[in-house]
C-alpha cells in the first residue's frame, strides 16, 4: 500500500467547512483537559498532529506501532484516539478491536476513534466502522478538518455525559429494537448489539422519527454536527455498519433522499 509523505498528508487544503466545529462553540475546560492518544507510525505526521492538538491545549501522546498503541490506551485512557490503519507489529483493525475489548472488559466507556487510512476504499472504511471506529479519514488530510472532526466527537461524548436520559426513562421500544438510552445499550431480539458512539446517535436520531425518512443532510446536521452535505458517505458508511450489527432489513434506504428506521411489527 503506498504512503503519502508527510508534507502531502499536512498541507492539503482546508476542504469542508463544518457548523461550528472550529470557531463557533468556545471550548470547555473538559476540552482543555483533554487526552488524545496518537497511534501513528510516521514520525513526521504524529509529530505534526500532536503539535496541532497542542495548541489547542489539548494533552498528545504519541506511540509508532500497533502494540504500543493498546499499551498506551490502557494506561492513559485517552479521550480522544487517532489510529493509523497501516501500522508495524499489528495494524489499526487489530488495535482498534483490542482497544475496545479492553474498555469494556474494564467497564469504561468507549473513547472515540477516529482512523487514518491511506486508501479511499469503501471496504477498509466500513471493516475500520466494524470495528469501533467513529469516523475516519484518508491521507492526504487537513489537519484543521482533523482537529474539526476530533472537536466534533468530542463533543458528543461531552453532551452524552452531561445530558443522559433522565433517570426510570423507559427505552425506547420498537418493535423487537430495544434502544436504552441512559445506558446507551440497544438490543435486538433479545440479543444485545455493540454499537460505536456515533453508532448509537445515529441510530437514536433514526427510532425517534420511526418510518419516517430523513435525509443524509439532517442526519449530517444532528449526529455530526456538519451544516453541508460533502460527508454523505460518512452517513452511508454507518449506516451499513449498523445494519451488520442488527440486520438488514431495520433501515430503508430511500434513495437520493436518506434513511428510514421500520421496526418490525
Amino acid at each position: 500500500m503506498a504512503r503519502h509523505n508527510a508534507s502531502q498528508t499536512i498541507a492539503r487544503g482546508a476542504g469542508r467547512q463544518k457548523r461550528g466545529v472550529c470557531d463557533s462553540f468556545p471550548m470547555s475546560s473538559a476540552q482543555q483537559s483533554t487526552v488524545v492518544l496518537i497511534v501513528e507510525d510516521e514520525p513526521e505526521i504524529a509529530t505534526q498532529i500532536a503539535r496541532r492538538l497542542e495548541a489547542e491545549g489539548w494533552k498528545a501522546h504519541t506511540v509508532g506501532d500497533g502494540h504500543a498503541g493498546v499499551e498506551a490506551a490502557t494506561t492513559l485512557h485517552p479521550d480522544l484516539i487517532v489510529l493509523d490503519v497501516m501500522l508495524p507489529g499489528i495494524d489499526g483493525l487489530e488495535v482498534c478491536r483490542r482497544i475496545q475489548a479492553d474498555q469494556a472488559a474494564d467497564g469504561r466507556p468507549a473513547a472515540p476513534i477516529l482512523m487514518l487510512t491511506a486508501r479511499d476504499d469503501e471496504t477498509d472504511m466500513l471493516i475500520g466502522l466494524g470495528v469501533g471506529a467513529d469516523d475516519y479519514m484518508t491521507k492526504p488530510f487537513s489537519m484543521r478538518e482533523l482537529l474539526a472532526r476530533l472537536k466534533v466527537l468530542l463533543r458528543r461524548v461531552e453532551r452524552a455525559r452531561h445530558t443522559p436520559a433522565a433517570a426510570g426513562e423507559p427505552p425506547l421500544v420498537l418493535g423487537d429494537l430495544v434502544i436504552d438510552r441512559a445506558a446507551r445499550r440497544v438490543s435486538r431480539d433479545g440479543g444485545e448489539a455493540h454499537l460505536t458512539p456515533t453508532e448509537f446517535d445515529l441510530l437514536v436520531c433514526l427510532a425517534l422519527s420511526p418510518r419516517a425518512v430523513l435525509s443524509r443532510e439532517r442526519l449530517l446536521a444532528e449526529v455530526w454536527d456538519w451544516a453541508d452535505a460533502s460527508g454523505t458517505r460518512t452517513v452511508d458508511s454507518h449506516v451499513k455498519a449498523l445494519r451488520r450489527k442488527l440486520g438488514p432489513d431495520l433501515i430503508r434506504t430511500v434513495h437520493g433522499v436518506g434513511y428510514a428506521l421500520e421496526p418490525t411489527s
